[in-house]
Order: structure tokens, then sequence, then C-alpha cells
């Protein structure tokens, strides 16, 4: 155990009152008004201990505990760095804004409020954990909980999106199982720590397939190319709210995936498979715009540009190193804070909504003074820093034809959407509004004033780099 009792005892909230919150609220009728807000009320407490916690362990380094009092390997293990904050604050931060944006417009399920806190409590706990079998099961807790919310409102569409969700989430389920199973016969442990230094020891060839497993169940995840096939089904058929939980919240179990089990515990396996990993990117990027630009739906559009958006972080973390690592942190927050945005808004009108919708979709294509371009730069950065000159050129240039791309079809849809002339629609609660400028506020506050973000991803990165994090 790391840090001061009081520190652990903070490391405990975020998971715990989530969860404790869900299983109280489980009783009770969701569609009230009151149930919601009491669900975003410990929402809004899980994020304020996230935000104490983040400045804990900026200051004073990693904290770690066992929850129970039970001894190490046989408790939950839970412990807290840069990385798994930064990612936890981005996700619950999304996750709230979407329950706020449902309460005014009227819960339709009983269970409505419980399912959104069990998918956070599942999101902490997969962040915050030291155990690979946790890991697991926070996740399997996290993706349960989603597969039950794509089917919200119960329209054929959106069911058949639930079950698609439900199959593939679950073959990526059991090929993840399968990776952590194998870890532990390699290493003989589940601690992450554990398994990170002593699978460094071990042969390469012993652990290569593992690390191979472990990332087609992440990209599976992500949405990648080739593995994109289940995508934008989902993410079209879902309801606004859940679609931005999905995209902004639920997707960064692939990019935190990727990030602690490749940088963080197997860090040789990433390297000596670095080109296939930049060449998936690259494909990613490439066929996510493409599609993107060929259709016409809103929200088929954005399913499409998140397959490509991921594409950059796969980018930055197969260049790697600590710039790398921190290029795919940064453009991993500002990615799901474009997709809550845009899925949001989707739903929305009038001009403040548009002018929101303008940001997100233009932060995606990385245009200032936006965060997303601020995510640009820092892949752009990445990848000036791979080593052969040739190698750093077709980066540099794949960078802005993705840009370029991805500019093309943010003006596409938002002149269909916002610009073209639309016919009498319901009008649209104030508070969801709000919530959807906010947010946009946000990203360009953050792009306008980045050094609070660039120092968490440096930090988060520093901790993958075996720096204190």
């Amino acid at each position: 155990m790391t840090g001061s009792s009081a520190s652990q005892v903070l490391l405990v909230l975020p998971v715990g009152i989530p969860w404790v919150l869900a299983a109280v609220l489980a009783l009770l009728d969701g569609r009230r008004r009151w149930v919601g807000f009491l669900a975003a009320a410990g929402l809004g407490a899980s994020f304020a201990s996230l935000v104490w916690l983040t400045v804990v362990v900026l200051r004073e380094g990693p904290v770690g505990t066992v929850a129970g009092g039970w001894p190490e390997g046989v408790g939950i293990s839970l412990r807290a760095d840069a990385l798994s904050l930064t990612f936890a604050l981005v996700s619950v931060g999304v996750i709230l804004v979407s329950l706020l944006y449902e309460i005014p417009l009227g819960v339709r399920w009983r269970a409505f409020p419980a399912l959104v806190l069990l998918v956070a409590a599942g999101l902490n706990g997969l962040f915050l954990t030291g155990d690979a079998f946790n890991f697991y099961v926070f996740f399997e807790i996290a993706m349960t909980a989603a597969f039950i919310l794509t089917g919200y409102r119960e329209e054929d569409y959106q069911v058949r999106a639930a079950f698609l969700f439900a199959v593939v989430n679950l073959l990526g389920s059991v090929v993840f199982l399968i990776g952590i199973a194998a870890l532990y016969t390699v290493t003989g442990s589940l601690d992450m720590q554990v398994i990170g230094e002593r699978a460094d020891v071990l042969e390469p060839r012993s652990v290569t397939v593992i690390a191979a497993v472990l990332f087609a169940a992440f990209c599976l995840k992500l949405g990648l190319f080739p593995f994109h096939f289940w995508l934008p089904a989902v993410y079209v058929g879902s309801h606004a709210p859940v679609a931005a939980i999905l995209s902004g919240a639920l997707a960064n179990i692939g990019s935190y995936g990727l990030l602690r089990f490749g940088a963080d515990l197997l860090p040789r396996e990433l390297e000596f498979g670095s080109v296939a990993v930049i060449v998936l990117g690259t494909a990613s990027i490439v066929y996510g715009a493409l599609q993107a630009i060929s259709r016409r739906d809103t929200s088929e559009v954005m399913a499409y540009s998140a397959i490509g958006q991921v594409g950059y972080i796969l980018l930055a973390l197969g260049i790697g190193g600590p710039v790398g690592y921190a290029a795919a942190v940064l453009y991993s927050v500002v990615n799901s804070l474009n997709k809550g945005v845009i899925f949001l808004s989707a739903g929305l009108r009038g001009p403040l909504v548009g002018g929101a919708f303008a940001i997100g979709a233009f932060s995606v294509a990385g245009v200032p003074p936006a965060a997303g371009f601020l995510g640009k730069i820092a892949v752009f950065q990445a990848a000036i820093t791979e080593g052969s000159l040739p190698a750093s050129l077709a980066l540099v240039a794949l960078v802005f034809v993705g840009g370029a791309l991805s500019f093309l079809y943010s003006f596409q849809v938002y002149q269909r959407r916002f610009v073209a002339p639309q016919g009498p629609g319901k009008a649209s609660p104030p508070t969801a509004r709000f919530l959807v400028v906010a947010l946009a506020a946000l990203i360009v506050l953050m792009g306008v004033w980045p050094e609070p973000l660039v120092a968490l991803s440096d930090a988060a990165a520093a901790t993958l780099a075996g720096g204190s994090g």
C-alpha cells in the first residue's frame, strides 16, 4: 500500500459511491426526477473525489490500497496514478453531463439512473484497479450495464443495436479473458506491477502472442479498422445521451487498455509490433474519414468519424516514447469531449446548439482555437520524433491529410444539420442546451489554456515511462 491513510480512503470513493448508490436506486423508480438528480449528485461526488485524488497524486505520487483491509493478492487492489485518473475524470465527466441531459427530457426506464451509475462504477474500478483479473471484472460490469442502455427507449433499431453490441463485446470479453489467463500462466501473478516486472525478463516469443491477443481485444472495443463493423450500427441506433456515454466514456476502455497493457506492462512487445500498430492506425484514419464523407445522417457520419479519430491514438501509441504516449493520452481526452458534444447536440435545435456542434465538429478536424487543434499538434509532434526522416514525413503527411478529410465531413454535416432549412421540430429543453454549450465552452477553454491538460498528459506519459506519475 502506498500513500497516506486518508488518500487510501479517498481512492475507494470514486468506485464505492456510484456502486452503493446504484444498488439503492435500483430499488426506486428512476423515472421520478428526484431519483435522477440523486444519481447525478452521486456522480458529482465521485467526480469531485477524483479531482481531489488527482491533486494528491500529482503532489505526492501514486496511491495504492487493498479494499476491505485484505492482504495484497487476495482483496481488490486499487491504484491511482496520473494515467488512470486522467481517463477516470473525463469518463465520469461525460457520463455526468449525459445523465443531466436526459433528466429534463424525461427518463423512460425506472432502471436508467442505476444503470448509468453502474457504468461509472465499472469504469472507475477498471481505471483504478491494480489487478489484471479485477480489470476484467470491472470491464464486464461496465459493458453489461452499457449493453442494457443501448436498448434504451426500446425502439426496434435500438434493440437490434443492443443485440449486436452484446455479441461483439462478448467476443471481446472472451478474447481478453484468454489473454489475462495466458499472462497469469507465464508470469504467475495477476498484479499488474508484478506482471510488468516478470514479463520484461521472459523470452519475447512467449509473450508476443499474448500481447497480440490483448491488442485484438482492445481494438475490437475501440472499433478500429478492421474491427469496426459493429460500431456504426450501435452508435446510430442509440439514444443521444447513451451514444455520448458509449463514445465519450465507454470507448476509453480501449484507449486506456492499450496504454496500460501495452505501454506500461508489455512495452517491449509494443515496440516490436509498432509498425503494425501504426499501419492499423493509418488504415483507421483513412477508412473512417472516407466513410464519414460518404454518409449523410449526422449520427452515422460521426460514428465513422469515431473510427478515424481513434486511429490517431493508435498512431501516437505506435510511435511510442514520452512524446507519443503523452499525445495518445491528450488525444483520448479531447476525443471524448468532442464526441460528447457532437452526439448530445445532434438531437437538439437552435443557434446556440448549432454553435456548440460546430465547436465539437471542428475540434474533431483540429481547427483552432478548439482543443482538437491541440490534439492534432500533439500527434504532429510525436510524428516528428519518429527516428527516420521518410517515416516522419509520411506520418506528418498523414496527420495533415486526415485533418483535411475531417474538416471536409465536419463542414458537410454542420451545413446539412444546422444551415440547411429545417422543418418545425420539438423544442429543446433549456437544461440540455446549457449542458451542450457548457461542454463546448470547455473544449474552447482547453484549446485557449492548454497548460493543465498538457501537464496532466505529460504526467501520465511519465507514469508509463517509469516516472513517478
